[in-house]
């Protein structure tokens, strides 16, 4: 192994020891975050979903669990199943579609886990649904979620292409502006889909903001010191970054 195998390897255990010393350390406290207002919306439209009895809907992306992709699949699970529990006091649980077998059968144990971990009274096995396998089935197949379901917010969360723009479209129909607690966030991890959805969507994710779903909705405390390590890996970075110049100016290096 090189001496740039040995590094990534260092740079992971690293990483993996301070997230899980963190984890500990902050089972007991609330880290504070720069504030993102869409996950405050998101969080008041929860609230008003289990007061009035309607559903959120939760929109997961096609990409496979083996492609390069799967990260944000896995994000868009992990906000799943924490919206499953936070309205579990709901008469109707969370809707999930999905592009994907793999990922529909993953959000299908997410909402049945939520489901058992808070003692609800029953598991709907019709609220996790593969809606398509092409990116335009795909939509096609989720359209009619949001406008028949009874939805009040929508969530994309996931691996899109450009067929998210007929997504936001029809989430900002299905939940329009004048409505208090209306909520249309979507996030991806695809550049052209990214800019579709800073355009279209009501509350739009940007880049890594995706991956910080989990510690802002206080999924895990993993997912808080996750977003911590981030933090001290870039100032090592950028540490290191200014000592390789001061030693290349003096001619140490």
């Amino acid at each position: 192994m090189n001496w740039i195998g040995l590094a990534g390897s260092g740079f992971v255990i690293l990483s993996a020891i301070l997230m899980a010393s963190l984890a500990f350390l902050r089972r007991k406290s609330t880290p504070v975050f720069r504030e993102i207002p869409a996950f405050d919306r998101l969080q008041k439209a929860i609230g008003l979903a289990v007061e009035e009895g309607s559903r959120l809907h939760i929109s997961l992306g096609r990409a496979g669990l083996t492609t390069p992709q799967c990260a944000a699949e896995l994000a868009g699970l992990e906000m799943l199943r924490r919206v499953a529990e936070l309205t579990s006091a709901s008469d109707r649980p969370p809707v999930a579609t999905s592009g994907d077998g793999a990922v529909a059968i993953l959000s299908q144990v997410a909402l049945q886990a939520s489901d058992q971990a808070v003692l609800s009274t029953g598991y709907d096995v019709t609220a996790a649904r593969l809606t398509g396998l092409t990116p335009f089935s795909y939509a096609a197949g989720t359209l009619p979620v949001m406008h028949d379901e009874e939805v009040s917010a929508n969530l994309l969360m996931g691996n899109f292409d450009i067929e998210v723009a007929l997504l936001t479209a029809a989430a900002d129909r299905s939940s329009p502006a004048g409505r208090e607690g209306s909520v249309s966030l979507a996030a991806s991890d695809n550049l052209p889909a990214q800019a579709i959805i800073y355009a279209s969507a009501q509350d739009p994710l940007i880049g890594e903001e995706l991956f910080a779903a989990g510690a802002y909705i206080k999924a895990r405390p993993f997912h808080s010191a996750s977003l911590i390590v981030q933090d001290i890996l870039r100032w090592l970075v950028v540490i290191a970054i200014l000592a390789g110049a001061i030693l290349k100016l003096a001619g140490l290096l």
